[in-house]
């Protein structure tokens, strides 16, 4: 299948623009390849594609100097010609909900989009209405994107919507520095972290952690290994970082999902490009 880009030429709008890392350009490019190969897999097979972001943002990136504007990865799914009947995109902060809504008004007007600003506690009840489930006869493929650059999504949330039948891509990607070290998630905000892994069960295997990337290799591999205990198939690919707030080598984004072979759609969607460095 041959996909189309047709992004327009983003300006600034006078709206709230998000100031990103050079990385994480390449992060949403990252992201829509995923898109482009599960959109592929799915195509033919599903009756219904639809994509859900459940943190969206404002929807523009501006590199550091805020010259060079670039989409997020909610505006950058709608650019390309993809056959999806629906996106949905979740953001809760005003200022950015409304910038997303003007922007996908503007440039995205023919597209069917709609924009929750709900609490994230009431998310998973909303999606459940505009979100249908498989049936006999008629199939539904969800590509739902997880990229807060937090630990703040609870596991419990991920394991409702998998019941609904969605997929998931993950950027396992949050602050991890000298300030907000991996002292800071296991003592501060350990409530939040026992949250996001699913439980209270095994958070004590993170107490003899020595670093921040020891931290991150456990957390990653905890996280996958809970997902696998749902019955979702899981893959993860590793990619270069050069970030002052994530001082780390290299950060992981995760494929999850009951429907489809992760491994064969992380090889269609990054091909040779991955880039393998035994972290795990």
């Amino acid at each position: 299948m041959l996909l189309q880009s047709a992004t327009p030429t983003l300006t600034n709008d006078g709206f709230t623009i998000t100031v990103a890392e050079s990385w994480f350009k390449v992060k949403v490019q990252l992201i829509q390849r995923y898109l482009r190969a599960f959109v592929t897999h799915c195509a033919g097979k599903s009756d219904e594609i639809i994509v859900v972001d459940l943190f969206a943002g404002c929807g523009l990136h501006a590199l550091g100097d805020e010259r060079e504007l670039f989409a997020g990865s909610c505006l950058a799914s709608l650019g390309d010609e993809l056959p999806v009947s629906k996106w949905i995109f979740c953001e809760r902060a005003p200022e950015s909900a409304k910038a997303l809504k003007i922007r996908v008004n503007r440039y995205f007007k023919g597209k069917n989009v709609l924009i929750f600003d709900d609490p994230l506690e009431h998310l998973c009840d909303k999606l459940q209405y505009y979100v249908p489930v498989s049936r006999r006869g008629y199939r539904v493929s969800v590509f739902c994107l997880v990229d807060p650059f937090s630990i703040d999504i609870p596991f419990s949330m991920l394991n409702d919507l998998q019941d609904r039948g969605f997929s998931f891509v993950i950027p396992f990607t949050f602050s991890l520095n000298d300030r907000h070290n991996y002292r800071f998630y296991i003592d501060v905000h350990r409530e939040k972290l026992k949250k996001y892994l699913g439980g209270p069960e095994g958070i004590e295997r993170f107490d003899d952690v020595k670093s921040n990337a020891e931290f991150y290799r456990r957390l990653v591999k905890t996280y996958q290994n809970n997902m696998l205990a749902l019955g979702l198939n899981a893959s993860l690919s590793s990619h270069k970082l050069d970030s002052g707030l994530m001082e780390l080598p290299t950060y992981q984004i995760g494929f999850f999902s009951r429907q489809l072979s992760p491994k064969i759609l992380q090889y269609d969607a990054l091909e040779k490009d991955i880039i393998q460095f035994g972290l795990f």
